[in-house]
């Protein structure tokens, strides 16, 4: 064997090494692209809920989004003061919230948080679940109360060439049947106006189990509308146990209906999603469970989400 290919040999071989550490990094990469979202009913602040009450359990909720450390947080129930208080809280966090009652600060809100360290927005605003979405205060159907959805586009700092993301946060009628079910097309045509070009995440309290009308609506393929996968049916396509997320303080439920979901486009490879159950001092922090889901950027070549990990 000569000098001359035994030299040629080695280059070859640093050459496959540097490659195969630069595939290694990006990797790497793409994992911290992650976005970590999490959805969370906190229960309205003035409810007389006695031991259960906000006072109460206000630290055991910033504990839960802090142990989760979510890019992306959704808030459903959520009042202006509890709004404050969690982003006095959340320093690297900037929030979009409006009352449902006025679209300033009457009323409960449909908050979204996000890191403003890394996401850049680039727009934002309110939906009313109505037959006048773009009317404060407007009730829909058969709704019993106003009912909103909040969005807001945003630019990823750690990948400002990718296309942007639109998060919609909300929550719907607790009574209207047939409210929910208009509610969960509106937020459809929503998608389809508003996030055009973007990645899509959608989370929210929908007041419906998983058979019913509203999340069919929601998650079936259409054609005039984007599509949204559920989470955690990527992760578990069968439930393994119990996924009641309504405990109504609980610390032991999970019976009944998942009524709390998080949504995404296809474009989204679902990493990991689950239903948090922790327990703080012998009660959970609201009477919903919170859910979870991590999420990374899917290049077009990719294919249909394969789950990697549970967190169920």
């Amino acid at each position: 064997m000569n000098r001359r290919f035994i030299k040629t040999r080695w280059l070859l071989l640093g050459l496959v090494i540097l490659t195969a550490g630069t595939v290694a990094g990006k990797d790497q990469d793409r994992a911290a692209a992650v976005v970590r979202v999490m959805s969370f009913n906190i229960r309205y602040g003035t409810a007389r809920d006695g031991s259960n009450g906000w006072p109460h359990r206000r630290a055991a909720v910033l504990g839960v989004v802090r142990g989760f450390d979510a890019d992306l947080l959704g808030t459903q129930e959520t009042l202006a003061f509890q709004r404050d208080e969690l982003l006095a809280s959340l320093p690297a966090f900037a929030v979009v919230a409006a009352g449902r009652d006025d679209g300033r600060e009457a009323g409960e809100m449909a908050a979204l948080y996000y890191n403003r360290n890394r996401f850049e927005p680039l727009d934002s605003g309110q939906i009313w679940l109505s037959e006048t979405p773009a009317i404060p205060g407007s009730r829909g159907w058969d709704a019993a109360l106003p009912r909103i959805a909040t969005w807001v586009k945003l630019r990823d700092r750690t990948a400002p060439q990718d296309k942007p993301l639109l998060f919609l946060n909300t929550h719907f009628d607790h009574v209207g049947a047939n409210a929910r079910l208009e509610s969960a097309w509106l937020i459809r045509r929503s998608l389809a106006a508003l996030g055009k070009g973007c990645r899509l995440v959608v989370t929210g309290d929908f007041n419906a189990a998983e058979a019913s009308p509203p999340y069919a609506a929601l998650f079936a393929e259409a054609a005039a509308a984007p599509r949204l996968l559920d989470t955690l049916r990527v992760m578990v396509p069968k439930p393994t146990g119990p996924e009641g997320t309504f405990n109504s303080f609980d610390p032991t439920s999970t019976a009944g209906p998942r009524i709390d979901w998080i949504g995404c486009s296809p474009d989204w490879r679902v990493v990991a999603a689950g239903i948090d159950h922790t327990v703080a001092a012998g009660r959970p922090p609201s009477d919903h469970w919170p859910v979870t889901a991590i999420l990374a950027p899917r290049s077009r070549s990719q294919s249909a989400p394969e789950p990697l990990e549970s967190s169920h």
